[in-house]
């Protein structure tokens, strides 16, 4: 028998039938925050785990056990992320998914025979899914989008740039032949960069900008991502990739596992941007010691820290300088996971690449998370969620959704809007609305490209790769030993939302999932707020967990309901473990 913190399945009865033991797959109307408005509740509780749904899609990708499926169960209503696409149902699958990875984790941690419920609250994931925009510090809303980072006409569509951070901004108005005079001069640069990008075609202004280190890409339709190498390349990868690199055993944790099951559980975190961040979070929400690592050159943005860096910490290091390395590798030397978040190969010059740290830490787990894959003519590039939407036809699928919807709405006619059926002024009766057409009315006769309601692609991925580090840990335990790593692409989880995930009503349907007006969903159930070093600190409460649900049961493992440390300071913290 191993050691106690080495696990095997527990005793015959460690297989998966014997995890999913007891009573499965119910519906529970008690997951409802006490205080969630019923008008969120747009329909009855529903099982979300079938093996045909976005879930058993995930959790196929994953390697889990179908039959573990059994122990989900689902809070159906709002998820207020009205789209055309099956936004919602990616959303719920992979919180779902990575909940269930994290029970399994904590039973085969715990030796327990028993699979820990997994309950999903449609309100809950929404909130998770907006959390970035609904975080508040000292009651300011967050900065998500510079102005230079939108969309632009160009004389044959339109173009998608990025220009956030001030080495990304610099790039693209250098190539374009633009001063960069700071923020101050935003107007002045969009105006001369509109005039610019009208004179060019987008072909030419993404293979320009790409050269010189900028972001841009081409606004590409369905049908023409359909035609482009990267897409033929994105299509024949796996959703979640897993390699196992040696036959090296599993790293002991040490002390118990804790509420979440992570405890003892060691994490380095190289990731920037909403999708690495999430799923290192995820990581810190379940025990786990999670320290964020960024160049002090380029901090994090304050308001992206203070929302994806809830339960970890922070701290800048130089890793081109001796120093810099001698921390990391004495990190390195008792570290569990090490997660990256940048294009493939770009940090190997550092010493991260991952069979060299597997080489260093034999039993180690990596995760590598890029925008548009490892193979491909565009595996080398920058990327970022608005890009990838752009680039694979998303925003033309949602810019066209809105342009019927505000068909929609003019072939009803405002006279009907205002009339009531059945009375004697010959108003005939509304016809029926999509939600698209309640969300957007009359304001969607533009054509210009349009984004997703929430930086989902981030969010989804972020919660697939914490599943994908979660089923590691287990397979190592539970299955075969050996240093392991996994790899997703927000590109791949594009290509599984625009061509795998379920429609809840038939394909495009957005019905059974979406609110109608955005204005409606209210997200305080899930909102708490807090004192930090950062100032009073609103945001969003966990949406992936598992256990027993109601205040009064005590009985059986459960994960926290929130992080146990707030979001400090950008690098505030030393480079030591706790």
């Amino acid at each position: 028998m191993r050691d106690m913190d080495q696990f095997s399945p527990a005793g015959e009865s460690g297989t998966a039938e014997g995890l999913a033991a007891g009573e499965g797959g119910k519906t529970d109307e008690s997951v409802r925050p006490p205080d969630a408005p019923d008008g969120d509740r747009s329909g009855p509780a529903a099982v979300g785990g079938g093996q045909h749904s976005g879930t058993g899609q995930a959790w196929a990708a994953l390697g889990g056990d179908p039959a573990l499926l059994a122990r989900v169960s689902r809070k159906a209503g709002a998820v207020p992320l009205p789209s055309a696409l099956p936004v919602g149902e990616l959303a719920t699958s992979t919180v779902t998914a990575c909940s269930l990875a994290a029970a399994e984790f904590s039973c085969v941690r715990a030796r327990s025979a028993l699979l820990p419920p997994v309950h999903v609250d449609d309100g809950a994931v929404g909130a998770a899914f907006l959390g970035d925009r609904l975080v508040r510090i000292d009651g300011r809303p967050p900065v998500t989008f510079a102005p230079l980072s939108r969309y632009w006409r160009t004389a044959d569509g339109w173009v998608r740039t990025h220009a956030n951070y001030p080495h990304h901004r610099s790039r693209l108005l250098a190539t374009l032949g633009i001063t960069d005079t700071g923020p101050s001069g935003d107007e002045a640069a969009a105006a001369r960069l509109a005039a610019e990008l009208a004179e060019r075609r987008s072909g030419e202004v993404e293979a320009t900008v790409f050269a010189e280190g900028g972001l841009a890409v081409a606004v590409r339709t369905p049908d023409q991502w359909a035609a482009h190498p990267q897409r033929a390349a994105v299509a024949v990868a796996p959703l979640i990739a897993t390699d196992r690199l040696d036959a090296a055993p599993p790293l002991p944790l040490d002390g118990p596992p804790g509420p979440g099951g992570l405890q003892g559980l060691r994490v380095l975190d190289l990731t920037r941007v909403i999708a690495g961040p999430v799923a290192t979070r995820t990581l810190a929400l379940l025990g786990a010691d999670v320290l964020r690592i960024d160049a002090p050159e380029r901090p994090e943005f304050v308001d992206t820290h203070a929302d994806s860096d809830l339960g970890k910490r922070s701290t800048l290091l130089d890793l081109s300088t001796r120093t810099g390395q001698a921390a990391f590798e004495e990190l390195l030397s008792s570290a569990h996971v090490v997660v990256t978040g940048y294009r493939p190969g770009a940090l190997d010059r550092f010493g991260l690449a991952p069979e060299s740290l597997a080489d260093r830490r034999p039993g180690l787990v990596v995760g590598q998370l890029s925008a548009w894959g490892t193979t491909g003519p565009w595996q080398r590039r920058r990327g970022f969620d608005s890009l990838v939407q752009a680039a694979t036809g998303i925003s033309v699928i949602e810019a066209e959704a809105m342009a019927q919807a505000g068909a929609e709405t003019a072939a009803v006619g405002p006279e009907a809007a205002v009339g009531t059926p059945g009375k004697s002024t010959g108003t005939p009766p509304e016809a029926p609305r999509s939600p698209l057409a309640e969300q957007y009315g009359a304001h969607a006769a533009d054509r210009t490209p349009r984004a997703l309601p929430a930086q989902a692609l981030d969010h989804g991925t972020g919660y697939l790769l914490a599943a994908a580090l979660l089923r590691a840990l287990t397979e190592q335990r539970a299955g075969t030993a050996g240093s392991r790593l996994v790899r997703l692409s927000l590109a791949r989880t594009a290509h599984w939302l625009l061509h795998e995930v379920p429609a809840a009503a038939g394909p495009g349907s957005v019905a059974d999932h979406e609110p109608g007006p955005a204005g409606e969903f209210d997200p305080s159930p899930w909102l708490t707020e807090t004192d930090s070093p950062l100032g009073r600190l609103r945001y969003v409460l966990p949406a992936v967990g598992f256990g027993p649900v109601g205040s009064g049961d005590q009985d059986g493992a459960r994960s926290p309901a929130d992080w146990s440390r707030v979001t400090g300071a950008v690098g505030g913290d030393k480079a030591v473990w706790q």
